[in-house]
């Protein structure tokens, strides 16, 4: 019997997994992590112009390397970031996500994500 290898990833397909990864999920986690670090007035972030921004480009880029190449050796601690779809080269990059929003947990995530950044949002601007 005949198997098939998993397809290597070339460069524009790295390129795009790394893109769908810290943009899709890496900048609304460490985004709404950034404004409760703001809501709990942490020194790190409110004293530091741009502080907030630079954490969060950091470590959504961080997230965006590290998940396409942790998540298929662990899938188990990955289990809610992984997405087989990201890294698949026989997609485009809007069919890519076009399937990833077409699955049930990615609409429940999004909406969870904007209820929390709505929420943090209010909070943070509440403080004056």
């Amino acid at each position: 019997m005949t198997t098939l290898a998993a397809p290597k990833l070339t460069g524009r397909n790295r390129l795009e997994c790394f893109a769908l990864y810290a943009v899709l999920q890496g900048l609304p986690i460490y985004s709404g992590v950034a404004l409760l670090m703001k809501l709990i007035n942490a020194s790190e972030f409110a004293g530091e112009p741009f502080g907030a921004a630079i954490f969060v480009a950091t470590v959504a880029t961080f997230h965006g390397l590290v998940t396409p190449w942790l998540g298929p050796k662990f899938p188990h601690f990955f289990r809610h970031n992984f997405e087989p779809v990201f890294a698949d080269p026989t997609l485009s990059f809007s069919e890519k996500v076009s399937r990833w929003l077409a699955q049930p947990k990615s609409a429940l995530q999004l909406l969870s994500n904007a209820l929390l950044l709505s929420a943090l949002a209010i909070g943070v601007a509440g403080m004056g």
